[in-house]
């Protein structure tokens, strides 16, 4: 075995065969430094709104710090520079408060803060009118999305008493040495007394708590939860009643995933979004209601062309939800009594109100006004406030930044009898009298989609415009936003009719613009990276490709990763019960077809691609002569948090397609 060499910065680990790519101190980071806010809420009577925002550039991680920040909105100056902060002790750049809730009476805040120490976070309250912050709790674990009780006299919490780190697969999962035992952390619906503080575990101790909402009366709370550990059975998971007692009932039991449950005004009924998702948090699917007490659960938007994502209740009868559609977000109404969809608004831009970062709106009570995040590719995130569709922009942290990246268009090709959506970014400076190379960018998932939108710091693949690259990112069958069906389109057929769609749109962009298609490259990360291993495996069209985060043998990936019930929706059957079926989407495989010169990135404890299928993957195309390069990130999992990191991952992508698509094909 050889050992592991150092690369270029601390913390990797890279194992490096045949690098012969420009040096990379040499490849500036492209990306403008947009300030971002990571959750917007506005208080129950329009009055103020109060926001989250890390501090620049450090990302989410222990230690990162993030900030909250209220302004008020009945002052005719609502300029930012009003707005106040509200700390937990006090104001720290390593100090990370977030997780804001409202109370019903608009007086307080509550929020999670890591102020007394760093990783761990207690619930607080926060006197809006003074800025005074109260500690509640004092545990030791993991909390997460606190909820005021309707009367304001409670607060409901997610627990994970002792958790090593924070819930959910795209973490670093925990290193395990010596005799390895399942060891489950409970993630537990726990209840604080606002006024004394007393805390109290409320659902069961063998319950894994995925999502919660209150009843109107205050009594119980709806709840996805499931019986085991919580990373690998959110997609086993059910809808159960938590009654004040503690006792847990299932009222549905869903076909597929489901997630953001919600109560009727009334106390009648409970909504949630069932459907296909690959990824807890990454959310589409059709709108489900089920009554309170059990029974028939009814599918309210069957057939509809885009994929919901979020929702409240406005009325008995009137449910208001988030959507991707057709690329785009969107907010529709569904009228339970006429059965019908009327649709709010829509832009070709991402909306969001809270940490996830999917299509999501802060309302205030009366649903009159609400608080968004907008960005845009040629729009930094901002702050908006307003009716839905009539926002006014209300911070302007980002004025002085400014894309460097070419204009992004959405386009629409034919394939299979089906209509496919994808967005196609075009070279900074275009000239179409130029020629010019491309990268294919394949999006995670599968159940997720490429959205216009402002880069994130990870992954950015906008920074391949700014150096003269058209840039595809396709919406193949598999995504989300033109409705469940399409979403359902790659089950057991992973790697064939979505590539199918993927080559059609490269050929669409290729018969209608400057692009050499003798120069043309794919990447992604995690079912991006599969799909990436997946396509140099089937056709020597690609001249180099960059895999993060890649999967590229099923059946070992089965016995590897940490979230393995995520896989039988899409296969139909274990691994162990039909090896065959996971053979045919293996890019091992095919392995011997690749020809094409490969970067392979991951990070060392992802459990939920972990990297010994990367590993697989370079050896074999080392053993082959094919050219690669395989870089190993130290501590990070699926989701790569360290600055340094993704600033390493953006130089080395961009060199390594300079290097091979620069270049004219001989």
């Amino acid at each position: 075995m050889k050992n592991r060499t150092p690369a270029t910065i601390p913390g990797i680990l890279a194992i490096v065969f045949c690098l012969t790519s420009p040096a990379l101190a040499q490849i500036q980071s492209i990306s403008p430094l947009a300030r971002t806010f990571t959750q917007v809420a506005i208080s129950p009577d329009g009055s103020q709104v109060a926001w989250v925002e890390p501090s620049a550039g450090l990302g989410m991680q222990p230690g990162a710090g993030a900030a909250i920040y209220i302004q008020d909105l009945k002052s005719a100056d609502v300029r930012p520079r009003i707005a106040r902060r509200i700390p937990a002790t006090r104001e720290s750049t390593t100090i990370s408060d977030d997780s804001i809730a409202w109370s019903p009476d608009g007086k307080r805040l509550a929020f999670l803060s890591d102020a007394e120490s760093v990783g761990q976070s207690e619930l607080y309250v926060a006197n809006v009118d003074t800025g005074m912050a109260n500690k509640l709790t004092s545990l030791k674990g993991f909390l997460a999305d606190p909820q005021w009780s309707p009367d304001g006299k409670t607060l409901a919490i997610l627990f994970t008493e002792n958790a090593p780190r924070a819930s959910g697969p795209l973490m670093a999962m925990t290193p395990e040495l010596g005799v390895i035992e399942s060891k489950i952390y409970e993630q537990r619906v726990t209840t604080v007394d606002a006024a004394s503080g007393n805390v109290h575990q409320l659902s069961p101790h063998d319950m894994y708590v995925y999502e919660y909402n209150w009843a109107p009366d205050g009594e119980s709370f709806a709840a996805i939860a499931v019986h085991g550990a919580g990373d690998p059975n959110w997609w086993v998971a059910q809808l159960y009643m938590l009654s004040a007692s503690g006792e847990m009932k299932s009222i549905y039991k869903p076909h597929l995933q489901l997630a953001v449950p919600r109560w009727s005004p009334d106390g009648k009924n409970v909504a949630v979004i069932e459907g296909l998702m690959s990824d807890e948090g990454s959310t589409g699917g059709d709108i489900i209601v089920v009554s309170a007490t059990g029974g028939e659960a009814r599918n309210v938007t069957p057939g509809i062309a885009a994929s919901p994502n979020g929702m409240f209740w406005t009325a008995p009868d009137k449910i208001l939800f988030t959507e991707n559609i057709d690329g785009d977000a969107g907010i529709s109404t569904f009228d339970l009594s006429s059965r019908k969809v009327l649709k709010l608004w829509s832009e070709p831009e991402v909306i969001t109100a809270g940490p996830w970062g999917a299509d999501e709106i802060s309302l205030t009570t009366d649903h009159q006004n609400s608080a968004v995040i907008r960005s845009s590719p040629q729009h930094p995130p901002e702050i908006w406030v307003g009716p839905i569709g009539q926002w006014k922009q209300l911070t302007h942290h980002n004025d002085q930044i400014h894309p460097e990246w070419g204009e992004m268009k959405s386009l629409h090709w034919m394939n299979d009898g089906m209509r496919i959506q994808g967005w196609l970014m075009y070279p900074r400076d275009y000239d179409p009298s130029q020629r010019y190379p491309m990268v294919v960018v394949a999006h995670g998932g599968p159940a997720a989609a490429a959205r216009s939108q402002w880069p994130g710091p990870f992954f950015n693949t906008y920074a391949l415009s700014a150096r003269g690259y058209f840039v595809l990112e396709p919406n193949p069958r598999g995504s989300f936003g033109a409705g469940e069906k399409f979403t359902r389109g790659n089950v057991k057929d992973f790697g064939y009719g979505d590539f199918r769609d993927i080559l059609a749109g490269v050929d669409e962009v290729v018969k209608t613009l400057p692009v050499d298609n003798n120069r043309v490259g794919i990447t992604g990360w995690s079912y991006g990276g599969y799909m990436t291993m997946w396509a140099i495996t089937q056709t020597h069209r690609f001249r180099a490709a960059v895999s993060g985060a890649g999967l590229s043998n099923w059946l070992s990936y089965y016995g590897e990763n940490d979230i393995d019930e995520w896989m039988v929706p899409y296969f139909g059957a274990t691994v162990y019960d039909d090896p065959k079926i996971y053979a045919r989407s293996s890019p091992m495989d095919f392995i011997k077809n690749v020809k094409t010169p490969t970067l392979i990135l991951v990070g060392e404890r992802d459990g939920e691609v972990p990297e010994p299928q990367s590993r697989e993957f370079w050896h074999a195309l080392k053993t082959l002569g094919v050219e690669t390069q395989f870089v190993v990130y130290a501590g990070e999992g699926h989701a790569i948090r360290q600055p340094d990191h993704r600033r390493d991952i953006m130089e080395r992508m961009v060199a390594w397609f300079d290097r091979y698509l620069k270049a004219p094909a001989q």
